[in-house]
């Protein structure tokens, strides 16, 4: 299976934003690296120095409530008596060192990609945000232009 047989929007629906940060959680890692998500974490667990807290971190109980909440974790059963881990783009790159099968390989490019792809569409429509700022500033200026003419045709004409 090359990294191309990975759907972008499938990845990206797996995509939360949480503490600030677009994180991918290990349970859905683990179902796309196709393994369980106890080898994922033992793998992690393994290589502590590999994953500072910037690149990893365990959800506290209310982000867990927030995700169960909205369906993205169907009951806390399903966890497994273990908090979830959230994967920065930064840690789920260095899983590519920890996790080195073919499959890992292809899945973490697939990944690298569609974070690319979402930088990319931030990026363009920050550029049409501030485009739109611009025409809006620049029809402000050009009506208090023309209320300014008439008023002073007015006052010029009384």
């Amino acid at each position: 299976m090359s990294s191309a047989s990975l759907p972008i929007p499938l990845i990206e629906s797996h995509i939360f934003l949480i503490r600030g940060q677009k994180v991918l959680l290990d349970r859905d890692l683990a179902r796309l690296y196709q393994v369980k998500p106890i080898a994922l974490r033992q793998q992690v667990r393994r290589n502590p120095k590999r994953f500072p807290s910037d690149f990893l971190f365990e959800l506290n109980d209310e982000e867990v409530e927030a995700l169960l909440s909205q369906n993205v974790i169907p009951s806390r059963r399903s966890l497994g008596g273990s908090r979830p881990l959230a994967f920065t783009e930064q840690g789920i790159a260095m899983l590519s060192a920890v996790l080195t099968s073919e499959r890992a390989i292809e899945v973490n490019i697939a990944i690298m990609r569609t974070f690319v792809r979402l930088r990319h569409l931030l990026a363009t429509h920050e550029e049409l945000a501030r485009r739109l700022d611009q025409l809006e500033w620049r029809q402000n200026v050009l009506a208090a232009w023309d209320g300014l003419k008439t008023d002073t045709a007015s006052a010029a004409g009384h």
